[in-house]
């Protein structure tokens, strides 16, 4: 081997190693963000859990007819909001999360039913805006640190939908698409409807065997007039956050599988380029050699 394979090994050992300086600082941006987002997580599920039992409490009341837990007997229309992220290098976080809502637009086709997306983070943006598909409504700018105004703006707009008539754009149901944060090694992509009102059941114990029961005033429709827009906006945010939990997550894994094939790289470069700086040694001693035996 030449010279020149000699300088190309050494070019892509310094590419490569300049690579792998980039996924060693992703992936430790990763880990010292991972542990808010956790706590974040944590901290979000009593306030959640708590306006789900009001929830619950008032719509096992008898005879209350509200708009926000009424089933549609032939709904048309379903709202999709998908929850991917804004940056990639973070495994096949984003295209699981994107596959999962593909099986779930092909499931509302098989039922006749049309669907309008709301899409969170520009990677759902580029998947559909490369296949040219339209979507109503885009956020984007804060995956991995999601904002409760956020949250709230999302919730605001599916409820709008939710209360217009189809007839006029609205829609009859609302699924969300996003990743449930079980654990450093275990993200879950995640289908829920979150209307009409699927209330979530909680785990039995000894402190929540039965729902309390209340007087309402002035009625249990006005209670839940007042709660459901609440309740909606905890639900999101908390999928939002456990979405941010998950990215990071899958980054974390994602950059330390890459830094550690940078590595498996290099180390192998150096050894082809070893192999040939002594192959090139081992040419210029044979032809020192053939050229004194010449001359003698």
């Amino acid at each position: 081997m030449s010279a020149s394979d000699i300088r190309v090994y050494r070019q892509k050992i310094a590419s490569t190693g300049s690579m792998r300086k980039i996924f060693n600082a992703m992936e430790l941006i990763a880990t010292s963000r991972i542990g808010k987002a956790r706590e974040r997580v944590a901290a979000s599920t009593p306030y959640a859990n708590a306006i789900t039992r009001a929830v619950s409490a008032v719509s096992s009341q008898q005879d209350i007819d509200h708009v926000l837990t009424s089933e549609v007997e032939n709904p048309t229309r379903s709202a999709v909001l998908i929850m991917a992220a804004d940056r990639g290098m973070a495994g096949a976080y984003s295209a699981n999360v994107l596959r999962h809502a593909e099986e779930l637009l092909e499931r509302l086709k098989s039922e006749n039913k049309e669907a309008d997306l709301y899409l969170i983070g520009r990677k759902a943006q580029a998947y559909f805006d490369f296949r040219r598909r339209e979507y109503k409504k885009l956020w984007t700018g804060n995956t991995d640190n999601p904002e409760f105004s956020t949250a709230k703006e999302v919730g605001e707009t599916l409820v709008d939908a939710f209360l217009t008539d189809t007839d006029q754009g609205g829609v009859d149901e609302i699924h969300v698409v996003f990743t449930e944060f079980r654990s450093l090694v275990s993200q879950v992509p995640t289908v829920v409807r979150l209307l009409p009102l699927e209330v979530v059941e909680e785990e039995v114990t000894e402190e929540t065997e039965l729902l309390p029961l209340y007087e309402y005033e002035p009625d249990p429709e006005q209670v839940l007039d007042a709660l459901l827009p609440k309740y909606i906006e905890s639900r999101i945010f908390s999928a939002m956050l456990q979405a941010s939990a998950s990215e990071l997550a899958s980054r974390q894994r994602a950059m330390k599988s890459a830094g550690d094939n940078a590595t498996d790289l290099i180390r192998e470069y150096t050894l082809e380029m070893n192999n040939a700086r002594q192959a090139s040694i081992t040419q210029e001693l044979t032809e020192l050699i053939a050229g004194a035996d010449a001359l003698g």
